[in-house]
């Protein structure tokens, strides 16, 4: 079993957890259950899968939780896309963290993709 601990995505991926929670008190309480709820559970989603995946035996199963995660991550960046087509976000700091987002995503297609080529 891998350790997830040791994973540079999960501990990105903690970081920005913070982030999003941090900028989603600035969403006005009309999006309490739509924008906030749905992106403070996307970016959980992120690391919870990636060490979800590590408990599992097979690199298929592994690459599998890895894909969710990555899935969760382009979800997230859409939301914040939204909160700037809406202007419902300072754009500057959401421009920010959707860079940290798309490095990740980068991060965890290369992990993706190196596991898929290794797998035994």
């Amino acid at each position: 079993m891998r350790n997830f601990r040791e994973l540079e995505v999960w501990k990105d991926s903690r970081i920005l957890v913070k982030k999003i929670y941090t900028i989603t008190k600035c969403l006005p309480d009309s999006e309490k259950y739509g924008l906030v709820s749905q992106m403070n559970r996307c970016s959980v989603s992120i690391p919870a899968n990636i060490a979800e995946g590590c408990s599992k035996y097979s690199q298929k199963d592994f690459v599998r939780f890895l894909q969710i995660s990555l899935g969760s991550a382009f979800e997230l960046e859409t939301h914040l896309i939204l909160c700037q087509d809406l202007n419902l976000l300072p754009s500057e700091e959401t421009s920010s963290i959707i860079k940290n987002i798309q490095r990740l995503q980068r991060k965890i297609a290369s992990l993706i993709k190196y596991n898929k080529s290794n797998h035994h």
